[in-house]
């Protein structure tokens, strides 16, 4: 029996990138979807666009960093399916730059954004799907970047290391209700995550223009660009997330070339322990 028949999925960021890939692919599988997103014209678009499934498609405007909002757009979901079993906690952004000099309403931005709206779908949903008994799964979208850092990332960075341990420890709290927790680390996506940087406060704002010259030349010499706008498929996640969830995954990695810089982190991990267990036995 599917996993998927009948069931209702809650996707944030939902109008496009990865978020619309995993709504196709619940579509494909006989999933309702409610699409949760801040943009209600290219929401309704994507709406449109999802087909050639069984199941329904409703859309709700929500901003994941304000809990009312959330709390809104789970409403309107039990509203229109009266139960939610799968919650996509997808939405997100990406911002960098130079330690010293990033403004603070930007580090406040990205943490509402990656890391409440995590938190806020987690918390708000959590009591809903525990109601129903009939067990339900949370995917939270972190990143590779939650497992590799690197060099003036440090906001995208913290926000996507704190993903994987908040969603590793409340995997193991709500295994004993049925709920599986399952973290996405995507490589490469083609997505819009690279132009997200532009709606941070401060470039609203006006006050950061040298700033936003650094990381525009940052990015084009990492060409980040390029790798997102010749990144793996949405769709193509979306399948790969099924696939994840059927298995109950606790991570769903992309990239299988990305793999040696996890490999690096475990071995600076396991040198360092080593070394300071050596350091103690001589200052014991």
């Amino acid at each position: 029996m599917s996993i998927f028949e009948g069931k209702t999925a809650f996707v944030t960021g939902g109008a496009n990138g990865i978020g619309l890939g995993i709504a196709r692919a619940m579509i494909s599988r006989g999933v309702n979807v409610m699409l949760a997103d801040i943009d209600e014209q290219r929401m309704a678009a994507a709406a449109s666009s999802l087909g050639g499934g069984n199941g329904k498609v409703e859309t709700v405007l929500c901003d994941v960093g304000d809990v009312q909002s959330v709390r809104d757009a789970a409403a309107a979901t039990i509203e229109a399916f009266g139960k939610v079993h799968f919650v996509f906690n997808n939405a997100g952004v990406g911002m960098g730059g130079e330690t010293g000099d990033i403004a603070l309403k930007d580090w406040k931005w990205i943490v509402d954004i990656n890391l409440m709206g995590v938190v806020y779908g987690m918390e708000v949903f959590t009591p809903l799907i525990k109601s129903h008994g009939e067990g339900g799964q949370f995917v939270n979208t972190a990143s590779m970047a939650g497992h590799w850092a690197a060099p003036k990332m440090g906001p995208y960075n913290a926000t996507k290391f704190a993903v994987v341990g908040y969603s590793e420890s409340v995997r193991q709290e709500l295994a004993e209700h049925d709920i599986n927790v399952g973290v996405l680390c995507p490589g490469w996506v083609k997505t819009d995550i690279a132009k997200e940087n532009l709606n941070r406060p401060s470039k609203a704002d006006g006050d950061d223009v040298d700033m936003a010259e650094e990381i525009g030349t940052d990015a084009a010499d990492m060409g980040v660009a390029e790798l997102v706008e010749n990144g793996m498929s949405p769709d193509v996640v979306g399948e790969l997330v099924a696939d994840s969830m059927e298995a109950k995954r606790c991570y769903t990695f992309t990239h299988a070339e990305m793999r040696p810089a996890i490999d690096m982190r475990k071995a600076l991990i396991d040198a360092d322990y080593g070394a300071c267990e050596d350091a103690l036995k001589k200052i014991a």
